[in-house]
């Protein structure tokens, strides 16, 4: 019999019974995550996140909004018309305009938005719950008129009165909605939130299948969307990194490897591609990745502590829940003020050195030495750098802004001219 290192109680006691027996991945990176402030997307930079996704085996992308740019609407036609296995959806406003623009480009489906909470309604779109009522199924039947599939989408869906969540819902899969999107637009769930709150809406909905849509803003967006696929939701929105508006969205890369490695839950996803995909992400989309982010960033299979070094040396199970290989990243020890003297050994062993105990931990106290008295004024510096980058380079700057204002023909203050 095998020893058993490690327990897993999700597995062993069976604590997830909920979990659909096929997930399809539903990946916003082109679209919401473009919405990250300062974040552009060229066409052919679209195209090519796009056929990277499709080739790991993401099942359905939302690749942007026609109707906001003719760039975005060639965007939004070359990934649509080049073949992709996975299918493809523009976003629309419940606006007619804006559904033609998706109708041109030949998407697979159009997501059709709007706001739910009376918040939204009243100082966002100003609308009543009636005529939102209205015009949303109106608007459902216009699309699939066209032959078009439709995902049914409300923004700050947990924030609404379920009475009326369930009524816009339901009129809408009346109209012929073929899937029913909950949003928590500003990631304000818990998981225990919202186990309870898709238990209830789940009672109220015409069968139809179910998605979400979870930002992180409290860093919960991981933790919200495994337990909306512990409900049985069939689709969860993830984003390449996380990016998204303010703290970004659920990350793809966090949530495919919790199930997998975690749950024991097959995927279909080739995790073996994840880290690779990352960096195209944060190569083209200018937002560098965390350090310390989960499963992708720079430092999660990296290790300087004695202690940590050692012990991965002999299992690397003691300090990493998973093989870096498993996502295509690959272990680094990091030789600084915390190294141990397992690292060093290690590194001579590697080009056929043995050293003495003595000379191991010469070379540890040398280490540790030059660390503490090298200069941190290199870091101070990027810092500096980094923070100005975000304060200034995102979006246009000020002064490009005044003159774009001055060439449209405005009388400019004599602060600004």
């Amino acid at each position: 019999m095998e020893e058993r290192l490690v327990r897993n109680y999700l597995v062993e006691e069976k604590l997830v019974s909920g979990l659909p027996e096929k997930l399809y991945f539903w990946d916003e990176t082109l679209r919401d995550g473009e919405q990250m402030p300062g974040v552009h997307f060229t066409p052919d930079e679209k195209l090519r996140i796009a056929r990277m996704m499709d080739d790991i085996g993401i099942a359905i992308m939302d690749v942007g909004m026609p109707i906001i740019s003719q760039e975005e609407k060639r965007a939004v036609k070359a990934i649509a018309t080049a073949g992709l296995d996975a299918q493809v959806i523009s976003a629309a406003r419940t606006l007619k305009g804006d559904i033609d623009a998706c109708l041109d480009c030949d998407v697979d489906e159009v997501s059709i938005f709007v706001a739910c909470s009376d918040l939204h309604l009243k100082y966002k779109l100003r609308m009543t719950r009636e005529q939102v009522l209205s015009i949303a199924p109106e608007m459902v039947e216009y699309t699939k008129e066209h032959g078009v599939k439709v995902s049914f989408v409300t923004e700050d869906t947990v924030r609404a009165d379920m009475d009326y969540v369930e009524e816009l819902y339901n009129a809408c899969i009346a109209a012929g909605a073929d899937r029913a999107v909950l949003c928590d637009t500003v990631g304000v769930m818990t998981p225990t939130a919202m186990k309870w709150w898709l238990t209830e809406v789940r009672k109220r909905l015409r069968p139809i299948q179910l998605s979400v849509h979870i930002h992180n803003d409290f860093g919960m967006g991981v933790a919200n969307t495994l337990a909306a696929l512990e409900c049985g939701v069939e689709v969860p929105h993830t984003t390449i990194n996380g990016l998204g508006e303010r703290s970004g969205n659920t990350p793809f890369e966090e949530t495919v490897t919790a199930l997998e490695s975690l749950y024991g839950y097959e995927t279909g996803i080739n995790i073996s591609r994840l880290y690779k995909l990352s960096r195209l992400v944060e190569e083209l989309s200018g937002v560098p990745v965390a350090v310390n982010k989960p499963i992708v960033g720079y430092n999660a299979f990296r290790h300087e502590s004695g202690i940590h070094t050692h012990g991965v040396l002999m299992h690397t199970l003691t300090y990493e829940p998973i093989q870096p290989e498993l996502v295509g990243n690959r272990r680094v020890f990091i030789f600084g003020k915390h190294t141990g003297a397992a690292a060093v050994e290690d590194r001579l062993k590697g080009v056929g050195i043995k050293a003495d105990k003595e000379k191991v931990m010469d070379i540890v106290a040398s280490i540790k030495e030059l660390t503490e008295r090298k200069e941190k004024e290199d870091q101070r510096a990027f810092i500096r750098s980094y923070r100005e980058r975000e304060e200034k380079l995102r979006g246009v700057t000020e002064e490009e802004f005044w003159r774009i204002a001055e060439k449209v023909g405005l009388e400019l203050p004599p602060s600004e001219s």
